[in-house]
């Protein structure tokens, strides 16, 4: 993949509780190359609505109404835990291959996209109203799109890394189509709700303790 391509949108254009406890501190190892791939945050909850509101004027929203803000951004306003906590910990941990962002996004109707791209008001709007769904194309193939180009551009030896759920059939499945064995998950991730792994995914980040991740292949949780 040239660089011009790594200018898209990755750019690339378009539960059952359980314990949260800490990895315990590896020594140093040689880092395989990873990438990251962030789940979407929820966009009908109430901090949602106060970011699309038409009154709104405090200041995340007033610079979302005027130069735009990064999409990273307006997540992580949206979900102050859970989605703060996957971009914190995979921007703490993120090891691509050269010309590889090491953090994308998995967005509702644009593919993956980087943390750090600009978006408005309306364009936040159309990629968090779209449903991720399995079975919604206008979900499904710009993601598959994308996930075949990053599939050129990270070569035989990297690994990549779903933070998001595990339990649904929004993620896995599309992943492990074109990714294959490449896909792996947070063991600890198991069992946990979404709170407890954000949580979990900060404490982390702090610590610098990276967690272990398993291929989704060998859970076999695809049908979930």
């Amino acid at each position: 993949m040239s660089q011009q391509q790594l200018a898209k949108p990755i750019v690339l254009i378009g539960q059952t509780p359980g314990s949260a406890t800490i990895a315990t501190r590896q020594p140093p190892r040689a880092a395989l190359p990873r990438v990251y791939l962030l789940s979407p945050a929820h966009s009908g909850g109430r901090r949602a609505k106060m970011l699309f509101g038409q009154n709104a004027k405090f200041e995340v929203a007033r610079r979302l109404r005027t130069a735009g803000i990064p999409l990273g951004e307006a997540f992580g306003f949206m979900s102050p835990l859970y989605f703060r906590g996957k971009l914190t910990y995979a921007k703490s941990f993120a090891c691509a291959p050269e010309g590889v962002p090491g953090t994308l996004i998995i967005t509702p109707s644009r593919g993956l996209v980087t943390p750090e791209t600009i978006v408005g008001i309306e364009e936040l709007r159309e990629i968090s109203e779209e449903r991720v769904a399995f079975d919604n194309p206008k979900y499904r193939d710009p993601l598959q799109r994308d996930l075949a180009l990053l599939l050129q551009a990270i070569g035989t030896n990297a690994q990549v890394v779903l933070l998001g759920s595990i339990a649904t059939r929004k993620y896995i499945p599309l992943l492990k189509e074109t990714l294959g064995s490449r896909i792996a998950v947070p063991r600890k991730f198991v069992g946990l709700g979404n709170m407890q792994r954000g949580g979990l995914l900060l404490q982390c980040s702090r610590e610098g303790c990276e967690l272990e991740y398993v291929s989704a292949v060998e859970l076999q949780i695809n049908s979930l």
